[in-house]
């Protein structure tokens, strides 16, 4: 892998891999640190995208088999033709992964295969490798995702695409459960257990700490104040004092007892101040996503 830039034209990032590599992650990623993300954009488009005045910010393509129009013939040509054209500062992100990781990711998610989709997993799999073998040896950034979490990936990909070296560092806000344990990769974690619960509100029960109603409700305690005046100075301190040292990404957690109140409202409210700051903030509450993602219902004793 390689993270020498050579030329100075327009910032270009191709996002590919077999799916459940982690694609989907790592364009997330990159819209995160600053650039303009397109994703499942057809190789025949790409051009007429690229056309015109270099942007005045970075640009990643997502591409992988599912495009109507894919092939390795085409694409390789396509990665050639943009490497010689000197108005284009090009990479190839490759996510892979080990085909048994992948069939696990299938299994959980019980997804059909794009190429196999009246056959097991394992058949378009297999298939999909084979397809992306020629690609995957141009790849200049190539990230093994078969062992790491989403935090590591977005870890990985911030260390070898971050636009440049004196970037403002990202940060991401996270709310969870303790019942779920702490998320890996939390740089500072807050519990906000003490404060009241909306939970036993029964008007407030079923909704989250993005409502305002939830969100007036958990600022009206008492002690709220101080603690988040006392939470988003440290934040504030901090986030340069690490910018200084060469850390590019600072993670911030908020726990509750399910992770769907307390803990959204306040990851929500130090997100936004940190925005209204000129931060690069992104929001992840896993409890919500994961409860969207299964269809479950949310969890109790918030």
């Amino acid at each position: 892998m390689t993270n020498e830039k050579t030329k100075s034209g327009q910032k270009l990032v191709l996002v590919t891999g077999p799916s459940g590599a982690g694609r989907t992650t790592a364009v997330r990623v990159l819209e995160d640190i600053g650039y303009e993300v397109i994703d499942n954009l057809p190789l025949s488009l790409i051009d007429r995208v690229l056309s015109g005045p270099a942007l005045g910010h970075p640009l990643a393509l997502g591409v992988d088999v599912r495009n109507r129009d894919f092939s390795t013939e085409t694409m390789l040509k396509m990665i050639e033709d943009l490497r010689e054209d000197d108005a284009i500062d090009m990479e190839l992100l490759y996510l892979d992964s080990t085909p048994d990781v992948l069939v696990r990711r299938y299994s959980e998610t019980r997804r059909r295969h794009p190429l196999a989709p009246a056959e097991t997993p394992q058949h378009g799999i297999d298939r999909e490798l084979e397809l992306l073998v020629p690609v995957r040896g141009r790849a200049d950034v190539l990230i093994d995702t078969s062992d790491l979490s989403p935090h590591d990936l977005k870890a990985e990909i911030m260390r070898w695409l971050s636009v440049s070296g004196d970037e403002a560092l990202a940060v991401s806000v996270h709310s969870f459960s303790f019942k779920r344990g702490v998320p890996r990769g939390l740089d500072m974690v807050f519990d906000a257990r003490f404060l009241r619960n909306p939970h036993w509100e029964p008007a407030l029960r079923g909704l989250d700490g993005r409502s305002d109603a939830v969100a007036d409700y958990v600022t009206e305690d008492e002690r709220f104040a101080e603690f988040f005046d006392r939470v988003s100075g440290l934040a504030e301190f901090l986030i340069p004092a690490f910018g200084d040292e060469g850390k590019s990404h600072l993670a911030i957690g908020f726990g509750c007892t399910g992770g769907q109140h307390r803990s959204v409202a306040l990851a929500e409210r130090l997100a936004k101040l940190l925005a209204t700051k000129g931060r690069q903030v992104s929001i992840r509450h896993r409890e919500l996503e994961r409860h969207a993602r299964t269809g479950g219902v949310k969890g109790t004793g918030n």
